[in-house]
């Protein structure tokens, strides 16, 4: 079993929705990326917090919460390490072509993360509007822009992209949030330039104050960016991994992304344990 739509249990073959559903034919639905460690879903209510938050924004039917964790829990334990993917979809809202919302878990393999990641600098279509419109942090399946800014810097011989303001700011990556050691400091973008709250970025930042690093939140430029001591890349899928190369300024690197990804490790391992007992020994 890989997929639940709406509680209903399928194999790949046999899920379908409407291809009049608008998340198919207009990418107007929500969704949110759980990862899945020892068959244990990593920090699913802050997960379902945002999930909930999006459908909102978007005027889309919220699941009830408890019914739609237990789908999660089922496909997580059915399949173990990997992600669970939930998409809320908006349903066909043309008179003429009705489809009901529907509620979509289903679980995946992990994708290949290199252990050190080369990113391309270039401005995120999306943000003049974002910033705009009333939707900052709306995880929405409308997703192209961000998909094709990480297709353009694969093309160019990068891993992905870092995504600026027009004037320059760094924001984060099309599927991930960016953090950066400036001075012995960590710095990572405000959230109110409208970028996605990300849950892996929350985790680190608490792994700071463990670690008793300091921590700012602001508006950067790209350069101070690219003269940074060490830059990571953050995300459920990457969890902390370092970035070597911003456009052709190369990053030396340094200690203090091994301390975090070890501390990140670290509260992976004892939410895991807490969460399914028989997991001891995860890494």
């Amino acid at each position: 079993m890989r997929v639940i739509i709406d509680g209903v249990a399928h194999d790949a073959a046999s899920a379908v929705i409407s291809v009049f559903d608008w998340a198919f034919i207009r990418g107007f639905g929500v969704f949110e990326v759980v990862r899945v460690y020892q068959r244990a879903l990593f920090r699913l209510d802050p997960h379902l917090d945002r999930l909930e938050k999006s459908a909102a924004a978007m005027a889309i039917p919220a699941p009830d919460r408890t019914a739609l964790g237990v789908d999660m829990a089922r496909v997580a334990a059915a399949n173990g390490d990997g992600q669970v993917r939930v998409i809320l979809t908006g349903g066909g809202r043309d008179p003429l072509q009705e489809a009901a919302p529907r509620i979509v878990v289903m679980w995946e393999p992990l994708p290949f993360v290199p252990a050190r990641v080369k990113v391309l600098p270039m401005v995120a279509p999306w943000h003049p509007a974002t910033t705009e419109s009333g939707f900052p942090g709306v995880k929405w399946t409308s997703y192209a822009p961000n998909m094709a800014t990480t297709d353009r810097a694969r093309r160019l011989g990068y891993d992905d992209a870092m995504l600026l303001t027009k004037d320059g700011v760094v924001l984060e990556g099309p599927t991930f949030s960016f953090a950066w050691v400036h001075r012995g400091r960590i710095e990572t973008p405000s959230l109110d330039l409208g970028i996605l709250p990300s849950i892996t970025r929350d985790v680190v930042l608490e792994c700071c104050a463990r670690l008793r690093l300091p921590v700012a939140e602001g508006h950067y430029p790209i350069e101070r960016v690219e003269a940074a001591e060490e830059v990571l890349a953050l995300s459920t899928v990457k969890e902390v991994v370092p970035v070597e190369l911003i456009g052709d300024h190369v990053v030396s690197g340094g200690p203090v992304g091994s301390r975090l990804a070890a501390a990140f490790a670290d509260v992976v391992a004892a939410e895991t344990m807490a969460a399914n007992p028989s997991a001891a020994g995860i890494s």
